[in-house]
């Protein structure tokens, strides 16, 4: 039901995202069988493609050109599913989306390779793309996520963290590239740059909650709904925004301990869990998630009148209230 809101919200924008998806497919096509069949295997899994649609919607609030936007869409998207690759050899991850992941498929080593293969045709793609400050952005943005991977990293099973190394880590992690989706589409569009830096805020925003509210799905979410374990992030010591306002709580401290030496039991996971959906922390960290959506749609009031500031509000409303 979920997917089915999902592609209605698209359905003006199917030719044009048909047009991407194939882009994405051609781009993935490698000489090499092991480094092709992984990276197909990746598309084959599917996505929101959130960050494409961000980029097409962003431009048609200027001069909108689909065989230019799809050379800002496809590496954004690449960027992301690259980075996904590396995510989950870092988590030692096996399953994602219900699937098994690249390097549960192959082994670590064709998983880093797959997503720097995956990263290089991103570069490839956007060569086509003249403006300067395009390619300035495009960089920034992979410095920023590069960076954030190893803040996360550094940040595994620490306890110690706060509200403001979490939200460092997030605008990262997500909301920079979100952010960046926006911003490019509306810079290759030649949008004035008042509106481009609404469409900017936009996106950061949106992408902020995106990340939050895939943090309580994390631990509010079926096994089957999440296709893998509830409550992996922590599993694997990644300490988002409901264990940050929960740290205290010994059943929680005693998970982490456990969890970080490998020696968590089903029964264990399952009392984590309970712990965390009966706590406030959900609430509260629902509180927030809709005070970043609040924020996003003022950055939308900001912008011309347009059909596409509907598009922004109800895909940011989808995002901050998806159940997946």
């Amino acid at each position: 039901m979920e997917k089915m809101k999902l592609k209605m919200l698209y359905s003006d924008l199917k030719s044009d995202i048909d047009v991407i998806e194939k882009e994405l497919e051609t781009a993935l096509n490698s000489s090499s069988h092991m480094i092709n069949d992984a990276s197909l295997h990746l598309l084959q899994a599917g996505g929101k493609r959130i960050r494409p649609v961000f980029v097409l919607v962003s431009a048609k609030f200027g001069q909108y050109n689909i065989d230019q936007m799809k050379n800002i869409a496809v590496p954004l998207e690449l960027i992301h599913m690259g980075s996904l690759v590396h995510d989950d050899v870092i988590d030692d991850s096996d399953m994602r989306r219900g699937r098994r992941t690249v390097k549960a498929q192959t082994n670590n080593r064709v998983a880093m390779y797959t997503g720097d293969f995956i990263f290089a045709r991103a570069l490839e793609y956007v060569t086509s793309i003249e403006n300067p400050r395009v390619h300035q952005i495009l960089a920034r943005t992979m410095v920023e996520i590069v960076n954030g991977e190893v803040i996360q990293i550094e940040d595994k099973f620490r306890v110690d963290q706060n509200l403001k190394d979490y939200f460092r880590r997030i605008k990262r992690k997500t909301a920079l590239l979100i952010e960046s989706s926006c911003e490019l589409g509306a810079v290759a569009a030649g949008v004035d740059p008042k509106n481009v830096r609404h469409l900017k805020q936009f996106g950061y925003y949106v992408g902020m909650s995106f990340q939050i509210v895939d943090d309580i799905l994390d631990f509010v979410s079926t096994d089957r709904q999440l296709g893998k374990p509830a409550g992996s992030d922590l599993l694997h010591g990644n300490i988002t925004l409901p264990i940050i306002l929960l740290k205290d709580d010994p059943t929680i401290q005693r998970f982490i301990q456990r969890a970080e030496h490998g020696f968590v039991t089903e029964e264990e996971r399952m009392a984590m869990l309970e712990v965390v959906r009966k706590s406030d922390a959900i609430k509260e960290a629902v509180k927030i998630s809709n005070l970043y959506l609040k924020k996003a749609m003022k950055e939308v009031e900001a912008l011309p009148n347009n059909p596409m500031k509907k598009k922004l509000r109800d895909i940011a409303l989808f995002i901050g209230k998806r159940k997946f």
